[in-house]
């Protein structure tokens, strides 16, 4: 059983890094088959998520230390260019964080512009939470 829980974890994890993961079906899968408990694998799933979303920003704070060596896979000036798309919709595009594609290098870009952890924690959170919220209501059914 534990197992299971575990399973889910890692793969709602490695699906909020860069890794090119999806956890929505084996939650999906976990729901359907009925065993275990929904809010255990809510809870579950977006825990990992959000962990691995940490583990992006992390990188994006490691990221800006290197940004005048050469290797530095980002100009200064598109660096210059993120900053200020960032500065202007700020820390609310955090709540896109659980989309597909662009929610992950999201919460690098947060890291990589400093957005304070209880805020950046707290925005994101909400956001994937609410994602895997709505897949299981969706799942289950529960929408009438």
């Amino acid at each position: 059983m534990i197992g299971v829980y575990c399973g889910l974890f890692l793969a709602a994890f490695g699906a909020a890094t860069l890794l090119p993961l999806q956890s929505e079906a084996l939650l999906v899968g976990l729901l359907l088959n009925g065993q275990w408990a929904v809010f255990g694998l809510w809870l579950v799933a977006t825990l990992g998520n959000v962990l691995g979303s940490l583990v992006n920003w992390w990188l994006g704070r490691r990221l800006e230390h290197y940004k005048d060596r050469r290797w530095f896979p980002i100009a200064p000036r598109q660096l210059q260019r993120a900053r200020k798309h960032y500065q202007r919709y700020g820390h609310w595009s955090l709540l896109l964080s659980w989309l597909p594609v662009v929610g992950d290098p999201l919460t690098l870009v947060a890291g990589v512009m400093g957005e304070p952890l209880k805020r950046f924690l707290l925005i994101v959170t909400l956001a994937k939470g609410a994602r895997y919220a709505v897949l299981a209501w969706l799942t289950l059914g529960w929408i009438g």
